[in-house]
């Protein structure tokens, strides 16, 4: 077995396949993506190259720069519900009552699509029938918010679904991190007489950063390509006040059929992401991990 694996003829045979696929569906389209932003193109007629005219563009536009910024909103709002989520499962990884029901509760929401999530929400922001607006009536506020209509309140209105959408996926990553920690070790600590805070905040914490990390970089870069919920519920509005890049790429590319500045939107999102990416490992790079 070990001569066959150190052929490299057969080591070539096996990951061919593996690296076509990742070459035509991903490396591929960057590319192309890349060069049609070269391009004037309504996407079906000929192709006029008009050198860096698109990403030029780019760099001057006020309402692309408006929904970067919404994106970046979404990303540290994202970044930040992690301590929610690591808060979470610091309490059911605890052998707390009911643990395992309420980890089947969380992760309902990783069942639905992101249209049956818009769907939802925009029923419980509903002016006059929602569910929102009815507490709030119900309370004693004659006037609540337009929630999805208010340019001040809608983006972040439209945070509260994303982050509850995802809250089961990095609840259950956390928790199977902290589920791996030897018990010997928070045995150990109690003996010594640490508390509980204690015990999660100089044990547990450590041992699981390595994990918070990556989970740091998924929120971020899914953040900043965000486009489902947000084009469902409010299609960037009202007046671009919801827009992040996704949906304004999507609508230059399929609506104008502007698919050359369309494209130069989608690349400039990529560096855009690539770059954010390497800042955080920079940020949270560390010399040693903790091992157990």
């Amino acid at each position: 077995m070990n001569k066959i694996m150190s052929d490299k003829r057969i080591i070539a045979m096996y990951t061919l396949p593996a690296l076509l696929l990742i070459l035509t569906l991903i490396y591929v389209p960057i590319v192309m993506t890349g060069y049609y932003g070269l391009m004037d193109w309504d996407g079906i007629g000929a192709m006029t190259f008009i050198g860096l005219e698109n990403y030029a563009a780019v760099m001057t536009d006020g309402a692309f720069w408006s929904s970067a910024w919404h994106s970046f909103l979404l990303a540290l709002f994202s970044v930040g519900s992690l301590v929610l989520y690591l808060g979470v499962s610091l309490v059911l990884a605890g052998n707390v009552k009911g643990a395992d029901l309420f980890r089947k509760i969380y992760l309902i929401p990783m069942l639905l699509s992101s249209v049956a999530i818009a769907q939802l929400w925009m029923r419980v922001y509903h002016p006059t029938n929602g569910v929102m607006n009815r507490f709030l009536t119900s309370i004693g506020i004659e006037n609540p918010p337009l929630w999805l209509s208010d340019t001040s309140i809608v983006l972040f209105a439209i945070f509260i679904p994303i982050i509850w959408q995802y809250a089961g996926f990095y609840i259950i990553i956390y928790y199977a991190a902290l589920k791996n920690i030897p018990k010997e070790l928070e045995e150990a600590a109690k003996i010594d007489g640490a508390s509980p805070f204690q015990i999660a905040y100089k044990i547990k914490l450590p041992l699981i950063s390595g994990i918070i990390k990556v989970t740091i970089v998924l929120a971020v870069i899914g953040s900043l390509k965000y486009f489902d919920l947000i084009y469902v519920m409010t299609d960037g509005g009202p007046n671009g006040a919801s827009e992040v890049m996704a949906s304004y790429m999507y609508k230059l590319a399929f609506r104008t059929n502007d698919f050359g500045y369309g494209s130069a939107i989608g690349f400039f999102m990529l560096v855009m992401i690539l770059i954010v990416t390497y800042l955080i490992r920079r940020a949270t790079a560390t010399k040693d991990e903790v091992q157990y």
